[in-house]
């Protein structure tokens, strides 16, 4: 049976997406983070603020376009479908 998606929760998809993101940035932000405390000059701070800044910024844009991208979706869909997907009792 097939069957369409006919609204996305611009909120809900946002956040998930948003936390998602702020959590796989840490993956990236902190190993630089270590590297580039071991190759800073002596005397020079660490990045910490790199720590705090980037997963701030995936997390506030990273809601921003999922949430218009739903947006748009849920505004395109009577004009050109929704996502098709197709599901089985079992």
């Amino acid at each position: 049976m097939k069957k369409q998606v006919a609204r996305l929760s611009p909120h809900q998809n946002g956040k998930v997406f948003a936390i998602l993101m702020t959590v796989g940035s840490l993956v990236f932000v902190l190993p630089f983070m270590l590297f580039g405390i071991a190759a800073a000059p002596k005397g020079s701070g660490p990045p910490f603020l790199m720590v705090v800044i980037f997963p701030i910024f995936y997390l506030v844009f990273g809601y921003l376009s999922v949430a218009v991208g739903c947006w748009l979706y849920n505004t395109l869909f009577k004009y050109i479908g929704g996502i098709e997907y197709e599901s089985r009792e079992t």
